[in-house]
């Protein structure tokens, strides 16, 4: 297992990724991408990039908040998550930018899935959307949301979406609401997108998180939905990777 931090640039904003993958092969191979919760990437998302790699891909760990910018509580989270909520297009021109950074390592091929955890499965739904049959190297070929946010861009008419798309959702989700699952629900099927919706019963945001119980807050770790999920998404990346 080979892992290594990398620079990359989303104009004067330096990020820094957490890379993985198998040294002992050498043939390029598919990249996933991984967007982290509120907090920004950490010992979670790095550790799903050594997971990614042990399943023969490059585990590619993107920094969306920018080199060195984590938060440590709710509040800090907060504060550094909210810029990006208010502005898709700058949260969208991070994400390529990670995507582009992805794409010039020397070990990732043509292919690219990303996966995203709370905030992160925004990130991931949000390259979706800029996925289009057109879209070229700006574009990925899957995504999987896990507790992910549904909210819109509100960018504009969305084109059709040629990325596989898999949302793993926990129905008591506050934060994802089943009015919420409806309206994504409605907005990927009218963007024509292959879309498919797995929601686990009697269960909560971060719940593929072993560190969080906060059930008052809509917070709590579910190990069943954790194995199931992982394992949906690895079936995911085995069809639009393979």
């Amino acid at each position: 297992m080979h892992t290594e931090l990398l620079d990359y640039a989303d104009d004067k904003h330096i990020c820094e990724a957490f890379v993985a993958y198998d040294e002992t092969k050498k043939e390029k191979r598919p990249a996933v991408l991984i967007c982290h919760a509120w907090g920004g990437q950490g010992a979670f998302e790095q550790d799903k990039a050594k997971k990614l790699a042990e399943l023969g891909y490059v585990g590619f760990a993107l920094d969306n908040y920018g080199k060195g910018r984590r938060g440590s509580s709710m509040e800090e989270n907060g504060k550094l998550m909210q810029p990006f909520m208010d502005d898709r297009a700058m949260l969208r021109q991070r994400l390529l930018a990670g995507l582009a950074a992805a794409r010039k390592h020397p070990m990732v091929g043509n292919k690219i899935a990303v996966i995203g955890f709370c905030f992160g499965g925004l990130c991931a739904l949000d390259l979706a959307r800029v996925s289009g049959k057109n879209s070229g190297d700006k574009g990925v070929n899957g995504a999987v949301a896990f507790h992910g946010l549904f909210h819109p861009p509100g960018l504009g008419k969305q084109d059709e979406i040629a990325a596989k798309v898999l949302i793993l959702h926990g129905y008591d989700d506050p934060m994802a609401t089943p009015t919420d699952v409806l309206a994504i629900a409605k907005e990927l099927t009218d963007a024509k997108a292959d879309w498919q919706l797995h929601a686990y019963g009697h269960t909560s945001h971060a719940f593929t998180n072993p560190e969080v119980n906060m059930p008052e807050n809509g917070l709590q770790y579910n190990a069943t939905a954790d194995k199931r999920s992982w394992q949906s998404m690895q079936n995911f990346l085995s069809e639009v990777l393979g």
